[in-house]
């Protein structure tokens, strides 16, 4: 199955410091885009996967569960600390939990995490009838697209398939164990007006991890996809700022044009 236009992978080789970008369930690398190239475009090694059973129709989704998720990236991580020196990793939503378990695993091989409305737990109580219900149904709604920006859309799936919803709940439960293996400095940026995740993800994350370097940042004019949103410009800020504060000199000012000389690899 080809990959949608747009949501491809991403890589840019820069210097010795790398960033991994995680995205979210359902997404693609588009919504991190526009994160990858500015921070490309500031000297950094970038690499922003596509997820197995993403950017192509839900349907591939069904046969896909977090062990091919979390395996993707922790490959991409290997890969990029073989590259760089120091390596940070980041993501959105789920992407948040899998950079925190990426985290949590690989100890001083990571640097720093940055997690963007990081997903925690599934809430209410379809999350209790998902090991028979996704026997019974394929699919239900999709979650992509809470933007406040507006003309602002994210290129992810119109329907959640829920055999990979199940699979997500049980990476959620492993991953929340892991939290307090989480050492690393800690960047997190949340919406209040998030109408996918919670604020209380967030709220569980930062009571459960053991990063004594941590700051909270709120996104008051943004949705759940804020890398998108109104307050897109500042996360990317702020990120670069977090690895420039523990990774001295690894970022610069842009040069004209260079976050668009990153690569991109159709399926």
């Amino acid at each position: 199955m080809s990959v949608l236009p747009g949501a491809e992978p991403y890589r840019h080789e820069g210097g010795e410091v790398g960033v991994l970008l995680c995205h979210g369930f359902t997404g693609s690398p588009q919504s991190l885009r526009p994160w990858a190239e500015y921070l490309a475009a500031r000297g950094l090694t970038v690499a922003l996967p596509l997820l197995p059973g993403h950017g192509t129709r839900w349907q591939d989704m069904q046969v896909t569960g977090w062990q091919d998720w979390y395996a993707e990236v922790d490959r991409e991580l290997r890969l990029l600390r073989e590259r760089c020196a120091r390596v940070f990793v980041a993501g959105l939503s789920m992407g948040g939990a899998l950079a925190l378990r990426l985290a949590a695993k690989h100890g001083e091989g990571v640097s720093g995490v940055v997690v963007v409305n990081p997903a925690n737990r599934m809430h209410g109580v379809a999350q209790h009838a998902l090991p028979l219900l996704r026997h019974l149904v394929p699919a239900t709604k999709g979650i992509a697209s809470d933007i406040a920006k507006p003309l602002s859309t994210e290129l992810g799936y119109d329907r959640v398939p829920l055999h990979a919803a199940h699979s997500l709940r049980a990476f959620f439960r492993l991953a929340d164990g892991d939290l307090p293996q989480v050492t690393q400095p800690l960047l997190l940026l949340r919406s209040p007006r998030d109408h996918v995740v919670p604020p209380a993800d967030s709220a569980r994350i930062l009571g459960r991890v053991s990063s004594t370097d941590v700051t909270e940042i709120l996104l008051e004019q943004s949705y759940h996809v804020a890398t998108l949103d109104h307050d897109a410009d500042r996360i990317f800020a702020e990120s670069v700022a977090f690895i420039g504060r523990l990774a001295p000199g690894s970022t610069g000012e842009p040069e004209s044009g260079l976050g668009k000389e990153g690569t991109t690899a159709g399926g």
